[in-house]
């Protein structure tokens, strides 16, 4: 067990003896196996896809209609929410959620990344899985390497310049920089094509640029410049606004494995690096079911409509090994983000 779940223990008083850290995600394991969660949700997943099809090519409709009127703005919003949801489907089938077959997963998510979203699916997966098997590791995890904000006082002492203007007011920054979020995945998706095989390379880039293009058409051909000009501008800062409130809580604020120390085990790893947010149905909707973030780390694969009814064998199995299981409200997981990024760049404003 990592030093950090023993500490935990010794602070327990009535915790029961405690297995082994290679074992102690086993029993889990086998509890989750026995009632049948890992299940595929084929039918839901089928519904799920279809109905955010229709609610796209409603907007789309829409854009076509009332394209000519500055009401055609009330449909950016709308439009930002049906591509959160799109993300969402594109990371499902990235974690093999939607289908066994890894072509079909691909298919799905070459569709609903690159074509619908401009945002490239090699790319996201390549960098989403190396979180994922190491969530919050300064030197693996590349969702907190030092970039544009960082995460611990050691990334913020070597800050110089402009960055270390950014660092020092990074938790006030932090919800405006999200607005960018959208525009910048698009950015990443095309400096990773160099990354990416010849033949790989060839079908992303064709498909980020399809994207590029039939936006731009579907924008001119529905509406004036000025106001397509306004509705891109709207619909892409609430989108990035929209993923950022999705992703942000997740793990920022969270314990942090120590690089130079005891290597965790997938529970301890998986748990203690990872904050799930209470709510409602509507919370699993507006988030895509990464609210249940320990449940979605401790099983990738596991379908999101499965997350929720898994939680209750988690939350027991954590309680019975005294480790910690963290849930925050929706405003509240937020206020702990901020304050944490808050801190980080304290010393900086103390100078």
């Amino acid at each position: 067990m990592s030093q950090a779940v023993a500490a935990v223990a010794e602070r327990s008083p009535g915790t029961t003896t405690r297995q082994p850290a290679g074992s102690d995600f086993a029993p889990l394991l086998r509890a989750v196996k026995e009632q049948g969660l890992l299940g595929r949700r084929t039918g839901w997943y089928a519904r799920t896809i279809v109905i955010n099809t229709v609610a796209l090519a409603a907007v789309a409709t829409g854009m076509f209609l009332i394209g000519g009127s500055w009401w055609v703005l009330f449909l950016a919003p709308v439009l930002a929410a049906l591509c959160a949801r799109t993300a969402f489907i594109g990371h499902d089938a990235g974690h093999s959620q939607i289908t066994g077959d890894r072509g079909v997963s691909r298919a799905i998510g070459l569709i609903h990344g690159n074509l619908l979203l401009g945002m490239s699916s090699a790319w996201w997966n390549d960098k989403h899985n190396r979180h994922h098997a190491n969530p919050n590791h300064l030197d693996k995890d590349p969702d907190v390497a030092a970039n544009i904000l960082v995460w611990t006082s050691k990334q913020a002492k070597v800050r110089l310049g402009f960055r270390r203007w950014l660092t020092r007011n990074q938790a006030w920054l932090f919800f405006p920089l999200t607005l960018l979020q959208g525009i910048a995945m698009k950015i990443y998706g095309f400096q990773d094509l160099r990354r990416q095989g010849p033949r790989e390379r060839v079908l992303e880039g064709l498909l980020l640029v399809a994207h590029l293009v039939g936006y731009v058409t579907l924008l001119l051909v529905t509406m004036p410049v000025g106001h397509a000009l306004v509705f891109a501008a709207i619909h892409q800062a609430l989108f990035g606004l929209h993923l950022g409130l999705a992703f942000a809580p997740n793990h920022k604020g969270m314990e942090m494995p120590d690089p130079d120390g005891e290597r965790w085990g997938h529970l301890s790893r998986q748990v203690l690096t990872s904050r799930n947010i209470r709510g409602s149905v509507l919370t699993d909707w507006f988030l895509g079911g990464l609210n249940y973030q320990i449940e979605h780390h401790l099983f990738p694969s596991l379908p999101r409509p499965s997350l929720r009814r898994v939680q209750p064998l988690v939350r027991a199995h954590c309680a019975e090994l005294g480790m910690p299981y963290t849930e925050a409200g929706f405003i509240d997981s937020y206020r702990q983000v901020l304050r944490h990024m808050y801190e980080v760049g304290e010393p900086l404003r103390v100078e």
